[in-house]
């Protein structure tokens, strides 16, 4: 069998790029396909849990990570209402401490720069939305919008929620909306004057600490982004009126008032400093655990394989852990990548199948009234795939796809 060469990657996001550079590091040839005209990433603000951190820290990224990033001080739990304190845990100290690297909050378009740096341009192509793949008699073939098509030893789809490499391996199944509508908006530290909270709002929180309302309707969680200074805010609302189609949407003041009436006055007056043109709103969706992520020479990565909810705050940490442990046993099995990808599914799926079962067990406990602990994300925060024992790949017997199919 030809030694593995070229890798193809759909999806130049953050799943997309941190495998590229992972497999880049390895001695891969890798070419990367977006479908937008240019690297950027919807949304504000983003959390590093120190599972990714270490994935970063590995591929020599982490000095640049911390310098665009906020740290906590501690996770401060509130009630909703009257705003008392309903718990406080110790983040930067405690952390490292615990898990062998920080708890970590950037902006998505700083963490997209970091990670676009060491990535050459010559690999990056714009513009290409992948219409279908298949696998092909000595590797994988994928078509484009625009009439053009490659070959490559591999396809990895990192394509996301609605990827079309998913829908060419599995066919075509919409995403679950979960019943969660969120807003989010970001607010420089300056215009953060009121801080206060607890009983007569004596005590105050920083602006380096995470503060998260908790209420029925739904969640309010902020925390420090861009070296901390910025105040990263994200809504999560339970409705069941969610129509729209679009991904992030412009939204009015108007409509994240209504659905937080009556929390508490030190965040409706965080609401109102926002600039009321930055407010954008989205729906969430999610997807069942997949049995398989692998046909043949095609292969998910991160929301392709797995889309979750935002309650764990690990979707893309999953996405990036995806990376590099793809890029460790495709490097092993060299000789054999159809045995690599069944060893990369093997070790990640049923880590990640827990993770979006415990997404979806967070969404429910988010609900309770009076609010519960959260769920605990300890075997989350500890896992460090660049020190994991590499899985035995069977051979594969059979092949799970059709040979010289045509796309």
């Amino acid at each position: 069998m030809a030694r593995l060469k070229r890798i193809a990657v759909m999806g130049a996001g953050i799943g997309g790029l941190t495998a590229a550079i992972a497999l880049h590091q390895r001695g891969f040839e890798v070419e990367l396909f977006e479908q937008a005209a240019g690297l950027t990433e919807v949304g504000a603000g983003l959390q590093v849990g120190p599972n990714a951190v270490k994935v970063y820290r590995a591929l020599g990224l982490e000095a640049e990570l911390r310098a665009i990033a906020g740290e906590p001080i501690n996770a401060i739990s509130l009630n909703w209402t009257d705003g008392m304190p309903l718990s406080r845990a110790p983040m930067r100290a405690g952390m490292t401490a615990q898990f062998g690297a920080p708890h970590l909050n950037v902006h998505r378009g700083d963490l997209l720069q970091v990670i676009a740096k060491p990535v050459p341009d010559s690999i990056v192509h714009l513009g290409k939305r992948c219409l279908a793949t298949a696998n092909t008699r000595d590797g994988a073939a994928v078509r484009f919008a625009d009439g053009s098509a490659i070959e490559a030893d591999l396809v990895i789809g990192s394509d996301g929620i609605r990827s079309m490499v998913r829908q060419s391996l599995f066919g075509c199944e919409d995403p679950r909306f979960t019943g969660m509508e969120c807003w989010r908006a970001t607010l420089p530290v300056e215009k953060l004057t009121n801080r206060r909270f607890g009983a007569g709002g004596r005590e105050t929180f920083d602006t380096n600490d995470a503060v998260n309302w908790l209420g029925p309707a739904g969640r309010v969680v902020c925390y420090p982004i861009c070296a901390g200074r910025v105040f990263n805010i994200f809504c999560g609302h339970v409705t069941k009126n969610w129509v729209e189609e679009s991904w992030t949407i412009p939204s009015q003041l108007s409509e994240v008032l209504d659905a937080y009436r009556g929390y508490h006055e030190t965040l409706i007056g965080m609401f109102h400093a926002v600039d009321p043109s930055t407010w954008f709103k989205w729906g969430v969706f999610d997807r069942d655990p997949l049995p398989r992520w692998t046909v043949g020479r095609v292969a998910l990565l991160g929301d392709a394989a797995h889309p979750m909810l935002p309650t764990l705050a690990q979707g893309a940490a999953m996405a990036v852990e995806d990376s590099f442990v793809l890029a460790r046993y495709l490097d092993q099995y060299r000789d054999d990548p159809e045995a690599g990808l069944q060893a990369y599914e093997s070790e990640r799926r049923p880590f990640t199948a827990r993770a979006q079962l415990q997404a979806r067990e967070q969404f429910d406990v988010n609900q309770s009234v009076p609010p519960k602990p959260r769920l605990s994300r300890d075997w989350m925060f500890a896992n460090d795939v660049t020190k994991s024992e590499p899985v035995r790949a069977s051979s594969l017997a059979e092949k799970a796809y059709d040979s010289g199919k045509e796309i």
